[in-house]
């Protein structure tokens, strides 16, 4: 191990520290050891790579699969789509005259440690949100069928994807909810 200053090492050590006598470097005939406390700082100073580490993490966008032209944001509980829910999708997004290259797609897993301001600064007006997002926006109120404002943002939550593709029922009910939201008559 290199060697690191107390004031280095408090960053790492978040316990007190109790030296012996022998690693002080003094002499080792004593028949008792001697124990010397160290108390451990009561003000983290900070450190400028830390900083600049917090600040490049923060600094990264969230990663949205598509062109996400118009703003339209589908968050999925699947880690992946399959390709017979991912058809669906399509056809979905078409019916509702907008085509994949309007929407961005995004995994609940892709959003697990990050912020609610993080998801803001996606800048998306709808949000489709299928299935239990890992997300702090999992918790924003709405009820599953129905659009539900917020600011500029309009959202509905639904059932999980897979779950939609093989049940004509909430197929039907999601239909309805979508008519409503991008405004298409019956």
């Amino acid at each position: 191990m290199e060697n690191i200053s107390i004031h280095h090492l408090q960053h790492f050590i978040t316990e007190d520290l109790f030296l012996l006598k022998e690693e002080m470097g003094l002499e080792q005939e004593m028949k008792e050891p001697v124990l010397k406390y160290i108390p451990k700082p009561t003000v983290k100073p900070e450190i400028p790579e830390e900083k600049a580490i917090v600040a490049a993490i923060k600094a990264e966008p969230i990663q949205v699969r598509g062109n996400f032209e118009k703003g339209i944001l589908i968050l999925h509980e699947e880690e992946s789509l399959k390709p017979e829910v991912m058809d669906m999708l399509v056809k979905m997004i078409n019916a509702v005259g907008h085509s994949m290259n309007e929407v961005g797609l995004l995994a609940s897993g892709s959003l697990e440690s990050r912020t609610m301001e993080d998801f803001k600064n996606l800048n998306a007006h709808t949000v489709l949100k299928f299935g239990r997002i890992k997300h702090p926006v999992n918790s924003i109120l709405t009820n599953l069928y129905e659009v539900y404002s917020e600011d500029e943002t309009e959202y509905i939550s639904a059932d999980a994807l897979s779950v939609i593709a093989e049940d004509k029922n909430l197929k039907k009910k999601l239909w309805t909810a979508l008519q409503v939201l991008f405004n298409i008559s019956k």
